[in-house]
Order: C-alpha cells, then sequence, then structure tokens
C-alpha cells in the first residue's frame, strides 16, 4: 500500500512538473491570444471634469496603427505585439509601454500593471 502511494506521488510530481515547463517554455499560450490592433489613429486622453471637456487630449501620446503589428507616435515609429487583451509597446519610442484592451476601440494605459486613468480610444472618420 505504501508502494503504491509513493508512485501516486511521484506520478503528481511528474505531471505537475511537466505543466510548469510548458507554461515555461511558451509564455504566450499563459499570456493570451496573439492579435493586433484596428488600423487607425488613436486619439489618448485625461478625464476631464464636469464643468468642462469629458476628456483633456494628451497629443503626446496618441499614435495611429499604420499596419499590423507597427505604429506611428509623435515620437516617432514602432511596434506592438497583442496578447489577449494587453498590448505592449516593443520597440520605438514608446518601447515597455503596455495598455489594457477594453473593447475593439479603446485603449486603457497600464500603470503598475493595472488600469490607469488615461484613455486611448480609436478615431472614426
Amino acid at each position: 500500500m505504501v508502494l503504491g502511494m509513493a508512485r501516486a506521488f511521484l506520478h503528481a510530481l511528474a505531471a505537475l512538473a511537466l505543466a510548469m515547463l510548458a507554461f515555461t517554455a511558451f509564455p504566450a499560450a499563459a499570456q493570451g491570444r496573439i492579435g493586433t490592433l484596428a488600423h487607425g489613429a488613436y486619439i489618448c486622453e485625461l478625464p476631464g471634469d464636469a464643468a468642462g471637456h469629458a476628456g483633456i487630449e494628451q497629443a503626446d501620446s496618441n499614435f495611429t496603427i499604420a499596419s499590423a503589428s507597427r505604429y506611428n507616435s509623435p515620437q516617432g515609429p514602432g511596434t506592438y505585439l497583442r496578447r489577449g487583451d494587453v498590448v505592449e509597446m516593443t520597440s520605438g519610442p514608446r518601447n515597455g509601454e503596455r495598455y489594457q484592451l477594453v473593447s475593439e476601440n479603446f485603449l486603457r494605459k497600464l500603470e503598475d500593471g493595472r488600469p490607469g486613468r488615461l484613455r486611448c480610444v480609436r478615431r472614426r472618420d
């Protein structure tokens, strides 16, 4: 009986090790499906107040998605990677910036891993 329990324990331990290896070897599976953003200009703003505008544009934060994984900003071009509902600028002047995809046309900049105040909305012409 003790031998059977030891074997069951070793099998469970081996299964756990394989599962941990899979998440280490394939981090994209743990972080969400790879995708792209809708093309167009994303206008970024901070919330306004009840006495004024609903949002206050932050022109230096605006960007345009020009092709599958490329963006253009006032500071210059770069690339991005979308995994699930997280978008990360992976090169260029915005390298390291991360955004949460709230909807197909609405992003919120992440600050310390949490949604911050800055929001970016795709302009529809």
